[in-house]
């Protein structure tokens, strides 16, 4: 497997409405998830959007592995192909999301808290799960990659944008 290039913000890959995946099964997209895989455990990522490896399709990897905050039942990795997002319900969660695209940097965002997710898995299969807490802001925020948005771009408090080692250091800016 190979270690891809990730594409870092201002690039404009990463503004752009990504194109639906035609063929899932086709041996290119099996290659391109596997290395994604590889590239998003390198990075140490909780997950990876085909945008961010310069590839304009609708398909994101994630993984939920045992040390992320909130996660309860690890598992992954997960390929998703051509996914939809809807949310259930009006309660929203505010977490801290980090991105590979704009290293060293966090910020506060409030999305949906509960998510029904829909697509199509590495294997072909159907997917349709629910989603809340941590699971449901890393597929959110990796659809986002895919509709050619940005985390700080959803931002609604200026205040809560930091440096990871400044959010180590003194915790949130805002109690």
């Amino acid at each position: 497997m190979a270690i891809l290039k990730i594409a870092r913000m201002g690039h404009p890959v990463l503004l752009r409405i990504a194109d639906p995946v035609p063929n899932p099964a086709a041996p290119d997209i099996q290659r391109l998830i596997a290395d994604m895989i590889d590239t998003m455990d390198d990075a140490n990522g909780a997950g990876l959007a085909a945008p961010q490896v310069h590839v304009s399709l609708r398909l994101f990897v994630y993984r939920l592995a045992a040390d992320r905050p909130g996660v309860t039942e690890p598992q992954g990795p997960s390929a998703v192909i051509n996914p939809v997002v809807t949310p259930i319900g009006d309660d929203r969660a505010t977490i801290w999301e980090g991105c590979l695209s704009i290293p060293g940097l966090r910020a506060a965002i409030t999305r949906p808290a509960q998510i029904r997710l829909t697509g199509i898995d590495q294997d072909g299969a159907a997917i349709d799960i629910t989603a809340q807490g941590f699971q449901a802001a890393v597929i959110q925020h990796e659809v986002d990659h895919l509709d050619g948005v940005l985390y700080p771009m959803r931002m609604t408090d200026g205040r809560l944008f930091a440096f990871n080692e400044e959010l180590a250091r003194y915790g949130s800016p805002v109690t």
